[in-house]
């Protein structure tokens, strides 16, 4: 229907009436006789700031989120999920009860099983188990929760993620970070309310999707910033346009658009007024606040960050710059945890070995940074891929000299941290050749439920009316994972 028609349509009484759902002449007399309100903060439409803070209906344990994506799927059996009776049934025929009629991405007949040639030991007062892998993460052992029962059905990269990501397989949906600023807001006005920063010089296999607005105003969508180079593209002035000038522009641009606002009624014009005047301000806050040259050099060193850099090291310390200044949802997204064994690289032993180097140290610098800051109460920190690793080599580079894993699905492991998150603890278990989760499942939606929950908003209380249908981030399924929670 033309945007013209369609507000027409929207004026009239008589599609008043029948359209307007909860808040009908009906509706409105059955709440006040049972004494309740129909407004809701989490679901209520923005007001003329769309980044306005709005509060949680519930009390929240995280006011914000870091999402640390390591995008290709880590393999967790060689770093959190230890299996004794892998390793020593190590290279014999994968048990036919495990395997037989599944469906593997690159693997097929009868593979062979792989034990760990990783070292595992307990850390922590938890007794968290963990691999030589992964050195730094020992230290803050009693800070972090892993979640080793995670579970999805995408078993290729792009599916995966976006399932993970928006809650729906399929491009089109809005990502989580924009469910989160639209149903919350954010703290600084000044700032976007979701930032994404890519390292490895490859974005994840989901693509933009994986922080796209999906169906729901644009300004939701995540803003992609770089470490490197100008923070935000096509942020800055052209040369000849001064601060004065860009304001002049502006002003007109917003008369504009308010005018079409008032004729067609489309929700993109306010969302159009919006950017444009959050872009304005991020001229002056965004070059600030993405200038880690201003941390201290025992800081940038605890990192392993170098300003300039394009790093992953680099990316978690703007991510705490950035969550410091009130940035409601950070989303760092990390190519090259694709271990198949297709090269030295992708090798479990000395490739997961370089991968970790880079960036252990970084993740385990945030977790302490964030501690010492006084912001990890109430910081939800997520550690994780899109799914994890098989218990057998990879078909294809089972008879090479790298030892690899193929796409796993049905089990896989995240660690957690801050915001709400019992410290110091294991949760989930995996049978003995890490085939399945054995107890405390958790689907990708049961994650985001309990990420919304922690943030205080009930998961099925956020939802976004589009063609005839209220959506939510977690469609029609979900829980929140109580057993995790401090």
């Amino acid at each position: 229907m033309e945007p013209l028609n369609q507000i027409l349509q929207h004026r009239t009484r008589r599609h008043f009436l029948r359209s307007t759902g909860r808040i009908s002449l009906g509706a409105i007399a059955l709440e006040a006789l049972l004494g309740r309100t129909t407004s809701s903060a989490a679901t209520a439409a923005p007001g003329p700031d769309p980044f306005a803070v709005r509060p949680a209906p519930a009390a929240p344990k995280a006011k914000r989120v870091v999402y640390l994506s390591m995008s290709g799927g880590p393999p967790h059996l060689d770093i959190f999920d230890y299996k004794p009776e892998l390793v020593k049934r190590n290279g014999q025929d994968a048990p036919d009860a495990f395997v037989k009629g599944k469906t593997f991405a690159f693997t097929s007949g009868v593979p062979k099983l792989m034990g760990t040639p990783r070292s595992f030991q307990q850390y922590g007062g938890g007794g968290i188990w963990m691999s030589d892998a992964v050195p730094n993460f020992h230290r803050v052992a009693d800070e972090v929760c892993v979640v080793k029962s995670m579970f999805s059905e995408q078993f290729n990269h792009a599916p995966a993620e976006l399932l993970l990501y928006t809650g729906s397989a399929r491009q089109g949906r809005p990502s989580m970070g924009s469910w989160v600023t639209y149903g919350l807001g954010s703290e600084n006005s000044n700032l976007p309310g979701f930032v994404v920063l890519i390292s490895s010089g490859v974005q994840p296999s989901g693509g933009q999707g994986c922080w796209g607005s999906g169906f729901i105003p644009s300004v939701y969508q995540g803003v992609q910033c770089r470490s490197k180079g100008d923070p935000v593209l096509y942020v800055g002035d052209p040369p000849g346009m001064d601060r004065s000038l860009r304001r002049q522009t502006l002003n007109a641009l917003k008369d504009l658009n308010e005018m079409q606002a008032a004729d067609f009624g489309h929700p993109e014009t306010a969302t159009r007024i919006a950017q444009y005047e959050l872009a304005y301000r991020m001229q002056a806050s965004v070059p600030e606040v993405m200038d880690i040259s201003r941390e201290t050099p025992a800081t940038l060193e605890s990192y392993g960050a170098v300003p300039g850099d394009s790093s992953f090291a680099n990316n978690c310390l703007l991510a705490r710059r950035l969550l410091e200044q009130g940035t409601r949802f950070v989303h760092l997204f990390d190519w090259g945890w694709d271990f198949h064994g297709t090269s030295p690289g992708e090798d479990i032993r000395d490739g997961l070995t370089g991968k970790m180097k880079r960036t252990d140290k970084p993740v385990a610098a945030l977790i302490e940074d964030l501690r010492q800051r006084g912001l990890l109460d109430d910081t939800l920190i997520i550690w994780g891929g899109e799914f994890g690793r098989t218990p057998f080599r990879e078909g294809r580079t089972s008879s090479g000299g790298n030892l690899g894993r193929d796409h796993f699905p049905d089990a896989f492991s995240i660690m957690m941290a801050g915001g709400g998150i019992k410290p110091g603890f294991s949760y989930g278990e995996t049978d003995e050749l890490g085939f399945s989760v054995a107890s405390g499942k958790v689907h990708v939606h049961d994650l985001q439920a309990t990420i919304l929950h922690l943030l205080g908003v009930d998961h099925e209380k956020l939802t976004y009316r589009f063609q005839g249908r209220d959506f939510r981030l977690t469609d029609v399924h979900g829980h929140a994972v109580k057993g995790i929670l401090a």
